[in-house]
């Protein structure tokens, strides 16, 4: 019978891969600017400082679009849950390191989009103010999770999240939302990368108990999710609007991750791992 490691004890086994992985990631991560890609001159005051306050008319941008940066900037506002469902697992050495890198990266983009969003007057911002309150005081709770379990959940959602990215920048709105969601695209994949190096390091080390976790996660998964101040919750919305729809996340979500673990070529799985992988056929 396999081995199997309490959390304590994986996060003390995998602390190196983490440690050189956080230096992997800071090496090869572009340092971009997040102001750079504000129009700043086309700003103006809003009617409290003796300027105009927004009407629809003022959005330049297609409803596709606007759906697409609202929801990614909700997301990234309720960055303080997300920071705690990671720290209240990782909160030790290296992990809580990455913890910190992966919270900074993720304001820059919230930082990026909401300015941009805001001079170039394309959404409602009284309108995306009440949603973000609302959003922040609901806040994000997942059940608790165990340490792999956690690792895998946020590579699924790190993959995701730049398909989400990059269909956005497809859209070829205008040049400046395709760089910004071209950049925010490439941190959310060189994340994934990192999570997802991290549940290699536990298949070699756990082969039963990782793939049991992935499994179950792959069971349960479902992006972060909004409720969009028009109404409706962001699921259906960026489906209809082909910027990233859950019917396809089994082809490009899940199956390059499992393919990237070998899950269905590896030798190392005992009865119960062999259980668990029956359960990701599907995914072959």
């Amino acid at each position: 019978m396999q081995k199997t490691l309490t959390d304590r004890e994986l996060l003390e086994a995998l602390a190196d891969v983490v440690e050189i992985n956080l230096n992997h990631h800071i090496e090869v991560a572009e340092g971009w600017q997040p102001h750079e890609f504000v129009p700043w001159a086309d700003g103006r005051n809003f009617a409290f400082l003796g300027g105009t306050d927004w009407t629809p008319e003022q959005s330049e941008l297609s409803a596709t679009a606007v759906l697409a940066l609202t929801v990614s900037v909700l997301v990234a506002d309720n960055l303080p849950s997300y920071h705690r469902e990671l720290g209240k697992n990782l909160r030790t050495g290296p992990w809580w390191r990455w913890v910190g890198r992966w919270t900074a990266e993720e304001n820059r983009h919230e930082i990026l989009i909401r300015n941009y969003l805001m001079v170039s007057r394309s959404v409602d911002p009284v309108a995306l103010e009440r949603a973000r309150m609302q959003h922040m005081t609901d806040g994000f709770n997942r059940p608790p999770m165990h340490l792999i379990d956690v690792l895998a959940t946020c590579a699924f959602e790190e993959v995701a999240a730049g398909i989400r990215h990059r269909n956005t920048a497809a859209l070829g709105e205008n040049p400046v939302v395709t760089a910004i969601a071209e950049k925010i695209a490439v941190d959310d994949e060189l994340q994934a990368e990192f999570f997802a190096t991290l549940v290699s390091a536990a298949l070699d080390l756990v082969p039963d108990q990782a793939v049991r976790a992935i499994a179950d996660r792959v069971a349960d998964f479902r992006v972060p999710h909004v409720d969009l101040p028009g109404g409706g919750s962001s699921d259906e919305a960026l489906a209809a609007a082909g910027i990233y729809d859950p019917a396809n996340e089994a082809e490009l979500v899940f199956k390059p991750l499992l393919a990237r673990w070998n899950i269905f070529t590896r030798t190392d799985f005992s009865e119960a791992g062999e259980k668990a992988r029956a359960e990701l056929a599907l995914y072959q």
